[in-house]
């Protein structure tokens, strides 16, 4: 019901703003992302009476443009490589970031490229991040737009703060870049003027509106718009037993009534 709500307020921005709605497969995990799980998200969409505009854009084709935006920030001195794990992120951090997850205290930034090369020769695991300091103190002041609840009035300005992110990854070990550089580049890429998402995502703005100052591209007016609960208080997840939309499908509901109970 949480990606119905999504994909519903995005159709009714789009509609009322007289404008496209995108549609795009972000499946650059390549652990979770599989052809049945596209195949389940499009019937769901189309059970919904859910219609976009153009073809769908799959992120596992956009290998070659992530990959440039990533020697774009190596050139501006802003990329450094990564060995560590999770546990010993977990082990040697101090802080947490905006989503509660340990904060990464910049072990590896000051590697020699000695031993660099040497962990490589060992085979050693490695991810790309990004100095956010240095990269924030060369973007200075950052801002973005919050839409308003009215698209005629005037959208509010808000102020990003990459740096409570810390070192964010780029290009993880196991996927060809992260869901902030992928999401960023795709919506310059698609020219995407208006993004919404869910609240749970607007602190990692922050991240993009500083990824887009780096690589010299537009930023878009952002909404967020309210998370679907269950009975507990909590964000609907698959994980915590949350029932699919194909299983309320066959249960009986009809897309109407799911419309109808998400408030359209």
């Amino acid at each position: 019901m949480g990606h119905a709500y999504s994909a519903l307020y995005t159709r009714h921005w789009a509609r009322r703003l007289g404008g496209r709605l995108l549609l795009r497969m972000e499946d650059v995990d390549p652990g979770r992302s599989k052809p049945e799980f596209a195949e389940a998200i499009i019937a769901d969409l189309a059970w919904l009476g859910f219609d976009w505009d153009g073809a769908v854009l799959t992120q596992s084709t956009r290998n070659p443009a992530y990959d440039a935006a990533i020697r774009h920030l190596d050139q501006l001195g802003l990329v450094y490589t990564c060995f560590c794990t999770r546990a010993e992120i977990a082990g040697a951090a101090r802080e947490r970031d905006p989503d509660g997850a340990p904060l990464y205290p910049g072990t590896c930034r000051h590697l020699t490229p000695r031993e660099i090369a040497a962990r490589n020769e060992a085979g050693v695991p490695m991810q790309f991040r990004l100095d956010t300091e240095a990269a924030a103190r060369r973007a200075g002041m950052l801002t973005y737009s919050l839409a308003a609840p009215n698209p005629n009035d005037r959208p509010q300005l808000r102020h990003a703060r990459p740096e409570r992110w810390g070192d964010i990854v780029l290009k993880r070990k196991d996927a060809p870049a992260s869901y902030h550089l992928a999401v960023t580049v795709d919506d310059a890429f698609q020219g995407v003027t208006h993004v919404t998402r869910g609240t749970d995502m607007e602190a990692a703005t922050d991240i993009h509106v500083l990824l887009q100052m780096l690589l010299g591209l537009p930023t878009p007016i952002y909404t967020f718009h309210r998370l679907i609960l269950g009975a507990d208080g909590r964000k609907l997840s698959k994980s915590d037993g949350a029932r699919a939309l194909r299983a309320r499908r066959a249960e009986g509901m009809s897309a109407q009534e799911v419309r109808a109970e998400l408030g359209f």
